[in-house]
């Protein structure tokens, strides 16, 4: 089973210093004779740049965090960085370990603004520390060598803008012209999913519209207002589609599911659901209420859920 983002980011890391903490650890023993001298010190980059896997830049800086020699990147050398303040870069400011070899947090780059990242290696001279090696990453440079995470399935729910909270007890639900035609509304929609090709739908009940991505076009979204949602001619547009053998959610529950959201539309006209989404492959449902709170879980806990648990 595929880990969460957060797993998946501390596998790709793992990898990238495996590569990388070797190398640097040589071509620092190297730089310790030339410490101090800006030419010698540009040539041992120079001559040891091309074993360092996927870096952009190669430098030196003092513990103070000053460069003392110049930028060594694929194109040659870059002596405007000589004598650049690095102290309050955000590297700078991780504590290195105490095997001298340090992988920083991705950070975004003062110049190309692109999210990139740093390992520095201690250059040490017997039992002093004399500086560090540093080379700078850009991420679109760095292999993958981690599987895409997934989306977790357990319940999650997120606070959203506090000024609509604080005020929630002054609204009150104004019918839409959805709310006005829910049932035909919702069966055209229980029809996209199950006999259309549609697997994810997101309706805005408020604004009377939904939008619906299919798996004969995934990459563009269509979206049906309310002139769409009141005619069934609108089928008639989507060919039909088998329901997909690796859905998440059974065709059988797409309706139950619609029926639930109808109820969290229309049962109390101060909490009332504003947005919601079915994805059928992520097994998921997203509810939006007009406290502005979102809630993500799975499509089983959602319908063991009735109205009175919500309100």
């Amino acid at each position: 089973m595929k880990g969460s983002w957060k797993e998946s980011i501390y596998l790709q890391r793992e990898e990238l210093a495996r590569k990388l903490h070797e190398p640097l650890a040589h071509l620092a023993a190297r730089c310790t004779s030339a410490w101090g001298d800006r030419a010698q010190l540009n040539a041992i980059l120079t001559a040891g740049f091309a074993g360092i896997p996927h870096t952009t830049f190669l430098y030196c800086v003092g513990t103070d965090g000053i460069q003392i020699c110049d930028n060594v990147g694929g194109a040659g050398l870059a002596p405007e960085h000589f004598g650049r303040d690095r102290s309050q870069r955000p590297y700078m400011k991780e504590a290195v370990p105490a095997w001298g070899f340090l992988l920083s947090d991705a950070y975004i780059s003062l110049i190309g603004h692109r999210p990139s990242l740093t390992a520095l290696q201690i250059v040490r001279a017997d039992s002093e520390i004399l500086g560090y090696l540093g080379a700078d990453f850009d991420l679109r440079n760095l292999p993958v060598t981690s599987e895409l995470y997934e989306e977790p399935g357990y319940w999650r729910q997120v606070k959203g803008d506090p000024a609509i909270r604080s005020h929630v007890f002054q609204q009150c639900r104004i019918e839409s012209p959805m709310d006005g035609n829910m049932v035909q509304a919702l069966s055209i929609l229980e029809e996209l999913l199950t006999q259309r090709g549609a697997f994810q739908g997101q309706i805005h009940f408020s604004s009377s519209q939904a939008t619906i991505w299919t798996v004969s076009d995934p990459f563009r979204y269509r979206i049906l207002d309310h002139e769409a949602l009141s005619d069934p001619d609108i089928c008639l547009v989507f060919p039909p589609s088998p329901y997909p053998n690796d859905a998440a959610i059974p065709q059988a529950d797409i309706q139950r599911i619609l029926h639930t959201l109808q109820s969290l539309r229309l049962t109390d006209p101060t909490f009332y659901l504003r947005t919601a989404s079915i994805n059928i492959f992520n097994g998921m449902v997203s509810l939006t209420f007009s406290c502005d709170g979102s809630h993500y879980m799975p499509y089983e806990e959602f319908l063991l859920k009735d109205t009175s648990f919500w309100f």
